[in-house]
């Protein structure tokens, strides 16, 4: 792979687990509770993954659902995706929310999210007077139909 970075991770606790591809080509890599929690049906919970990372600059992590969760059990990561800043050095943890209408057990090593690194550009901040027009001009949500 020409253009692998490296990203480190510490674990934290015993029952961490370092975040893992499952598949070659995958895109997100695994992320796994280090402790046993219950997302209460219709509410939301913080879930510790008992690691922490040194993300390169330039790069973010961001943490995405994962599909099998949300398909059988209406699991999401509430702020999809949560941003992981590369300054970050903290404990990496996930807002599970249940969509479900039942109670949602985590238990410690199950794959709750996914972290994906991407590139992400030094964006200059220029204020102006007026922007360039385009076809789609201020037409916001809705407007390409449905």
């Amino acid at each position: 792979m020409t253009d692998a970075i490296m990203v480190r991770f510490k674990k934290l606790s015993e029952s961490a687990r370092v975040p893992e591809y499952a598949h070659p080509g995958d895109s997100g890599m695994d992320m796994f509770a280090s402790e046993d929690a219950v997302v209460k049906a219709g509410g939301f919970c913080l879930v510790c993954t008992g690691v922490a990372a040194a993300i390169p600059d330039g790069f973010e992590g961001q943490v995405r659902p994962r599909s099998g969760l949300a398909l059988r059990s209406g699991i999401f990561v509430l702020n999809s995706p949560g941003t992981v800043d590369s300054n970050y050095r903290g404990e990496l943890k996930v807002i599970l929310a249940n969509f479900g209408k039942e109670d949602f057990h985590v238990s410690r090593g199950m794959r709750i999210a996914q972290l994906v690194i991407c590139r992400v550009p030094n964006v200059i901040a220029a204020e102006c007077m007026e922007l360039d027009e385009t076809g789609r001009g201020a037409n916001g949500f809705g407007s390409s139909g449905l």
